[in-house]
């Protein structure tokens, strides 16, 4: 698939102090994730990173996910520079909150990435993740065009959209992306919500609610990642909701790439997390080398790379997902599936 950022757009400047990674002492590098109800965190992002980083030289990564929680987060990057890290690879849990530890690695000359969501902070070494705000573009094009293909919004049709967490940066980029599509399409948002912790279980609670009110009026749904899509769909389900509006999704977890198969999510976006974690990886490392990377643009300020996001529909699973080894056939198509999969040509 392709990115609008690879490695070798990453040119590099030499600051004149090296360490020797290829032997001998071993450097440690910080990686620190936000939460693990979004399955891509510790399936692909940490492993992904930990296995380029370690064929790069003699790196020992010191890990921890903060469990959606801002002040656990602060404290394990308290300890991650306590044990003398040489680069911290943060992606926040609180943007606005990371700031503080970003302050407190770079009085102890300690680069920060920010990774997959954009730290506030002017201190940042570098910024690795996808075109945020053209995730909700992508989400936002797919469910009008598909609204428009089921003959379009009738008075009092419209969309019910569930965005991200509030405390996440990049959720105010997916809904800023996807009202730049649906406001002007004139298809009416019947209500809105920003989805504490990106809880799967607060997404169904607030569907369920808003089937209630509108029920069959409800004839698309803006999920901003799978999880809430997961949610929203089992409210759907749990109403007899037949048949189900498109729902939209991000991640491209398994699921949802299953639930997709089944005709109960209309797409997901795929973020080719192997390009994003691995360039993470060759980031820390020119940094911990005594090289300063600089990006092929920049956000707001700091040298960047951006991704390209991909939408994924049943049509062209095999084209994305399957092809660049995301996932394997026999993953997805599991018995429950098989028929599915079969019908959609996935095999």
């Amino acid at each position: 698939m392709a990115t609008t950022g690879t490695l070798a757009a990453c040119s590099t400047t030499n600051t004149g102090s090296t360490t020797d990674v290829s032997g001998g002492e071993t450097v440690k590098i910080g990686l620190l994730l936000p939460e693990s109800k979004t399955t891509r965190y510790e399936s692909f992002d940490r492993p992904l990173f930990e296995a380029k980083l370690k064929s790069l030289g003699n790196y020992e990564i010191v890990y921890a996910n903060a469990d959606q929680d801002a002040a656990k987060q602060l404290q394990q990057a308290e300890s991650a520079l306590t044990q003398g890290i040489a680069v911290l690879v943060l992606d926040p849990v609180d943007a606005a909150a990371a700031a503080s530890i970003v302050a407190s690695a770079r009085s102890q000359d300690v680069p920060v990435i920010s990774y997959d969501r954009l730290i506030t902070s002017e201190d940042l070494a570098y910024y690795v993740s996808f075109d945020n705000e053209q995730v909700g573009v992508l989400q936002g094009t797919a469910l009008v065009d598909k609204i428009e293909e089921n003959g379009g919004a009738t008075d009092p049709q419209g969309i019910v959209m569930i965005n991200g967490s509030p405390t996440d940066g990049n959720a105010a980029q997916f809904k800023k992306g996807a009202h730049s599509v649906i406001d002007p399409s004139g298809i009416p948002i019947l209500a809105e919500y920003d989805t504490p912790d990106w809880s799967p279980d607060k997404a169904q609670e607030f569907m369920a609610g808003q089937i209630t009110q509108y029920g069959d009026d409800i004839i698309g749904v803006y999920a901003a990642n799978d999880g809430t899509a997961g949610g929203a769909i089992a409210a759907l389900m749990a109403a007899g909701t037949d048949p189900l509006p498109p729902v939209t999704g991000q991640d491209a977890e398994l699921a949802a790439i299953q639930r997709i198969v089944a005709g109960d999510q209309f797409m997901t976006v795929y973020k080719a997390i192997k390009a994003e974690a691995e360039l993470a990886a060759e980031i820390a490392h020119q940094l911990a080398t005594g090289e300063t990377p600089e990006g092929d643009t920049t956000v707001e300020g700091t040298p960047s790379t951006l991704l390209t996001p991909v939408v994924v529909t049943v049509a062209n699973i095999m084209d994305t997902v399957v092809a660049d080894g995301f996932y394997t056939v026999e993953q997805i198509c599991t018995a429950e599936y098989a028929e599915a999969c079969t019908a959609a040509g996935i095999e």
